[in-house]
């Protein structure tokens, strides 16, 4: 039995959480207060690895039309289409951009600190928010936090939160299988093959249609007003995040110019990095690195995007264990995203941190 342990507080559980079981594949959780998802009415099982998304049986209930669409898409429209492309080309561009300038120009700490004050909150909005709060309840906070992590998550611009936590969840299902939607390794064997993978999983997949039931991933979530709220207001929020350095390095530099650095620097240049930083989770960290958990599938712990990715790197250890808010699980592999959580939790302001524990990794040790 794979066994859990979680930091607690008495108050009320999350809305869509219901009874102390948790029905797993293979493994089980166990902790004094530690509440079921609640099952709503397309996957035939749990899905694989505690992920800690919702068991669904059947047709979806009928969403708000803006979210519906999710579930309706058998193909992936022109315009969505050109605007992955744009978001994909844009911020290679400000990258060019940024070293030219600086090659004429010189460098300024001013635009190195908005690039990497919005780089890290923005990322973290992914890994903390995105990643293990919304996709695998892997703690519990507060609304106000729960707000802040959904709109830093959109400021990262990789797409309305329900989207990507549906995708993920996906992914976790059917992990380097033919139906995950970022696998680098369902491509044929030798370099042709890698390099082929390695495109499909790191960009490629935007340009695939999605699944025909994608939104049925997320009816835990589609139920959270918040979450529906700030998921429709996906455009806004990528404003807001290229708005945020814009202005703070125009009135800090009192120039124009300090305006439109910042705009690159703390808007182009820091999408670019938090994008490909994210990609590579999927594209690199299912290719190369250490393996010291069973898992289903070839993630790997990639100690490089372990830093720079605020401890999504250590991606082996969360197939293995993917409801742990606690990814770096040895006391070398540093977790920046977890050390966070943890100083939420001392503060009042997360419960239910769920990690696992000696046994369970002891469980799932690679001999």
């Amino acid at each position: 039995m794979i066994v859990l342990q979680t930091t607690q507080r008495t108050g009320p559980a999350h809305p869509a959480l219901d009874n102390p079981d948790n029905h797993q594949t293979g493994d089980s959780l166990h902790t004094s207060r530690l509440p079921r998802p609640e099952f709503l009415p397309i996957i035939p099982d749990m899905l694989r690895d505690e992920v800690g998304g919702p068991v669904v049986h059947g047709h979806a209930p009928e969403a708000p039309e803006s979210i519906a669409e999710l579930s309706r898409a058998p193909v992936l429209s022109l315009p969505v289409r050109i605007t992955n492309l744009i978001a994909i080309i844009l911020p290679f561009a400000g990258l060019i951009t940024a070293i030219v300038l600086m090659w004429g120009w010189g460098f300024d700490w001013l635009h190195l600190g908005l690039f990497i004050g919005m780089y890290a909150m923005t990322g973290l909005g992914i890994t903390i928010g995105f990643h293990r709060l919304f996709t695998h309840r892997a703690f519990e906070t507060t609304r106000p936090i729960r707000l802040l992590l959904a709109v830093l998550g959109c400021m990262a611009v990789q797409g309305p939160i329900l989207r990507w936590v549906a995708t993920h969840r996906r992914h976790h299902q059917h992990s380097d299988e033919h139906e995950d939607p970022h696998s680098p390794n369902m491509h044929g064997a030798g370099f042709v093959g890698l390099v082929k993978g390695m495109w499909h999983a790191h960009m490629g997949w935007m340009f695939q249609p999605d699944s025909p039931n994608l939104f049925s991933y997320v009816n835990d979530l589609v139920k959270d007003r918040l979450v529906r709220r700030v998921s429709d207001l996906f455009p806004l929020w990528v404003v807001v995040g290229v708005a945020i350095p814009t202005v703070l390095g125009g009135l800090i530099a009192q120039s124009w110019t300090g305006a439109l650095l910042g705009f690159i620097w703390g808007g182009l240049v820091r999408i670019f990095f938090v994008h490909h930083v994210t990609w590579s989770i999927n594209s690199v960290c299912h290719i190369w690195g250490t393996r010291p958990f069973r898992s289903h599938d070839e993630s790997r712990n990639n100690a490089i995007f372990g830093f720079i990715g605020w401890g999504e790197g250590w991606h082996n250890n969360h197939h293995a264990f993917p409801t742990s808010a606690r990814h770096g699980l040895r006391w070398w592999e540093f977790d920046v995203s977890y050390v966070i959580i943890r100083t939420l939790a001392a503060l009042g302001l997360a419960w239910n941190v769920r990690v696992p524990s000696a046994e369970s990794m002891a469980l799932k040790m690679q001999a």
